[in-house]
């Protein structure tokens, strides 16, 4: 089954940058959203997670909202 991963972030997040790390390390494809550049995007996100804060994950329609790297962790062990 293919990962599906998008992170909607900032890029002035640490968390998101943590979070990058480790699907780099994991050798992951993501699609990362920049929540500043585009309010559509922004309004997606709303609507998944009913937070401003970032990062927010969707990994194959399982939403997670704030950086936990237990259940991001978790999260990709489920999917991978």
């Amino acid at each position: 089954m293919a990962m599906n991963i998008k992170m909607y972030s900032t890029p002035f997040c640490k968390y998101c940058k943590m979070a990058k790390e480790i699907f780099h390390k994991r050798g992951l494809k993501f699609e990362e959203v920049d929540i500043t550049q585009n309010q559509k995007l922004m309004n997606e996100m709303l609507k998944k997670s009913n937070q401003m804060t970032v990062p927010v994950f969707d990994i194959n329609g399982q939403i997670l909202v704030g950086f936990n790297r237990t259940k991001l962790e978790e999260a990709l062990v489920k999917v991978a």
